[in-house]
Order: structure tokens, then C-alpha cells, then sequence
């Protein structure tokens, strides 16, 4: 079954075409990438897998139940997760990685359910089998990983910082010390300046968007998290806020799986490892017009 979508462009978004083909096996190798493409031309086109088998995954199984998948994204993130409450469109890199892996699986789009889910309640809505994978700037950690199952990673980033257009650039989190920097609760960034800064104040969050709120009105001196979120805010608000500093981090962003679905998680790794040209073209639609020159980083099949 093939299906057209028309990705409109947010923040640092644009849009290009891509396919997404799998054989008819169900395996996820060797489908084939597509023509880029402009905003307003012929729209996305993915071609679903058939007669996917995929033994040994209770997250599959829940699928094939429910014929459907339910996916945890965030919503605020332009050029990576982000939703448009006008149109109702969703896009974004990590939204598009979601509908790759939902493809490879045999699933098309009006199969999907996108959920939203904050930071602070991601692991346990992987572990209550409320949502079968979770994409969304997820940093894989091995405190996470006691809780949970990572593929990927799929993209490396690292903290940044957000601060208002007209302020001095800052160097070091030292900076911004005696002042106060927000991020989102259960971040790893702010889970790094708690920990490391204590002399920084912090405000916490559900959704970066409100943060980026508070700069913009100047209730906080800074927003800190992964900087591919922040260029994406730096370039919808460019007369408010800049990106400043490099990167004090390093953030590997994987998929969120149930703990112990060691078949799953092979799939989509098999499915990031034999598809480069894949993942190129949805980095390039989403993230290309930003600047940030990336690789795609190998997977860690532990």
C-alpha cells in the first residue's frame, strides 16, 4: 500500500522526498532512498513492507494485535519532533526516523499513533507498554539502560545553550553561574548541571517550548539541551534568541524499546546499518538546511 504526505516546513525543516522500500520478505535491508525535492512538490512517499515476521518480539506481537503502532514522540521540537496544532502535521528528523521504522515494519501511516510523552516519563512508558518504541531526542545512558532497551544510536549531538539574541556569547557553563538556565524535567542536561554546577539556578519544564517562552521574555538567562534541538528554536526565533558556545556533551539519540526485545532492537539497527542513503536523505530534509554537517553514527549492538 503506498500513501502520499505533504511535509510542511517548521523552523529549520524543509522538504525533500525520500523513499521508503523494504522487500517483500519483511527483512529491513536494502530499501531504496529517493530524489530530493522542494516545499509544495509531490510529497513523501513510503512504501510499507509485507509479510513481516519478526519472532521472539513481544513489542511485534502487541502490534500485529492491535494492527498498529504506538509511537512515543515530542511535539516542540522543530526540525526534530515537532507538531503543528493548525494543520495537525507532524515533522520533523526524529518523526520521519518513527515513520521509517513503522514502514520497515509493515506499518503504513494512518497505522501509526503518535503519543506524546515528556522527558521525566519516558521510561516508564516504555516499561508500561503504553508505547511500542519511542523516538525523541532520547540520549541513551546506563541508567536508562537499566530500565530500558536502546537501538541506534541513529544521531550524536551534544549540550548546548539558547540565549537571548543581544547577550555576550558564553564559553563555559561557568558562565551562567549565579543566574538561571531552564531545561526540561528529567533532561540529561539539566540532570548534568544539577550535578556538576551547583552554583546555576535551574528551571524546570515539561516541554522545551516553555523555556524557550521564558528566555524569550526574559524570566531565564539561558535554555540548555542538545544543540540540534536549539538551532531548531534559534532559527523559528532569530530576532530573540541565538545558539551560543560549543558542545560540553556528548548525546547519542537512540530508539526507546522495552527491555529484553533483543528482536526488535536487532531489526531496527539492521535497518539503520543497511540504509544509509536512507537516513542521509531524512537528515538532509529535516536538518540539512541548517548548517550542522553530521555522519551517521554506526550502532551499538550491545
Amino acid at each position: 500500500m503506498r500513501r502520499t504526505r505533504t511535509l510542511a516546513g517548521i523552523g529549520i525543516a524543509t522538504v525533500a522526498l525520500f523513499a521508503l522500500t523494504a522487500c517483500n520478505s519483511g527483512s529491513p535491508s536494502s530499501p531504496g532512498a529517493g530524489t530530493g525535492g522542494e516545499e509544495g512538490e509531490d510529497s513523501t512517499w513510503f512504501e510499507v513492507a509485507e509479510d513481516v515476521q519478526l519472532e521472539g518480539s513481544p513489542t511485534f506481537d502487541a502490534m500485529q494485535e492491535r494492527d498498529g503502532v504506538v509511537v512515543g514522540v515530542k511535539e516542540d521540537q522543530p526540525g526534530l519532533g515537532y507538531l503543528d496544532v493548525t494543520t495537525g502535521e507532524r515533522t520533523g528528523f526524529d518523526v520521519d526516523i518513527a515513520r521509517w521504522i513503522a514502514a520497515s515494519l509493515g506499518y503504513d501511516e494512518d497505522q501509526i499513533e503518535f503519543k506524546p510523552i515528556a522527558s521525566a516519563n519516558r521510561e516508564q512508558a516504555i516499561t508500561n507498554g503504553d508505547i511500542d518504541y519511542y523516538v525523541g531526542t532520547y540520549s541513551i545512558n546506563d541508567k536508562r539502560k537499566e530500565l530500558i532497551d536502546f537501538a541506534g544510536p541513529y544521531f550524536i549531538t551534544g549540550q548546548g545553550l539558547l540565549v537571548a539574541a543581544d547577550a555576550d556569547e558564553a564559553e563555559a557553563l561557568e558562565d551562567f553561574n549565579g543566574k538561571t538556565v531552564c531545561s526540561a524535567t528529567g533532561s540529561t542536561p539539566i540532570q548534568n548541571i544539577k550535578a556538576n554546577f551547583p552554583d546555576i539556578k535551574t528551571q524546570e519544564y515539561d516541554l522545551y517550548s516553555a523555556c524557550v517562552q521564558d528566555l524569550i521574555d526574559g524570566k531565564v538567562d539561558a535554555v540548555t539541551t542538545d544543540q540540534a534541538i536549539l538551532i531548531g528554536y534559534a532559527a523559528q526565533y532569530p530576532d530573540d534568541v541565538k545558539v551560543t558556545g560549543g558542545l560540553f556533551t556528548e548525546e547519542r539519540y537512540g530508539v526507546g524499546l522495552t527491555k529484553g526485545d533483543d528482536a526488535l532492537r536487532t531489526h531496527i539497527n539492521e535497518l539503520f546499518t543497511d540504509n544509509g542513503d536512507i537516513w542521509q536523505a531524512i537528515f538532509d530534509a529535516n536538518l540539512g538546511s541548517s548548517g550542522i554537517e553530521v555522519e551517521q553514527p554506526e550502532v551499538d549492538a550491545y
